[in-house]
């Protein structure tokens, strides 16, 4: 496990990083894009992670299907510029991140 300065992940792997987005609410929220059902909510990273490969879960988001859609291009029946669409998927990361932070997944040190 790679050793993180600003974060201690209670002795678990990425994967229950990824595996604790089930049945959550979607932290994105894209207005009018949204279907609010933690059903389809899964961990959508970060883009830049390198060609063909992801960032570190830490810097991904409860998102749901649709939201997921839009952030990753499927869905563009929207009206929102890429800038729009990064900065909400940022917004989600951090409530995602505080979220794991208030149910102990993951410890600041």
């Amino acid at each position: 496990m790679e050793n993180w300065d600003l974060f201690h992940l209670r002795g678990i792997g990425m994967s229950k990083l990824r595996e604790s987005a089930k049945g959550k609410d979607c932290l994105v929220r894209i207005p009018g894009v949204c279907n609010f059902d933690p059903a389809t909510v899964v961990l959508a990273h970060l883009n830049g992670g390198g060609m063909g490969m992801k960032k570190n879960d830490l810097f991904g988001a409860f998102c749901c299907s649709s939201c997921h859609d839009a952030l990753d291009g499927r869905n563009n029946r929207h009206s929102f510029r890429r800038v729009e669409l990064d900065l909400m998927h940022r917004e989600g990361v951090e409530r995602t991140q505080l979220e794991w932070l208030n149910s102990g997944l993951v410890v600041a040190k």
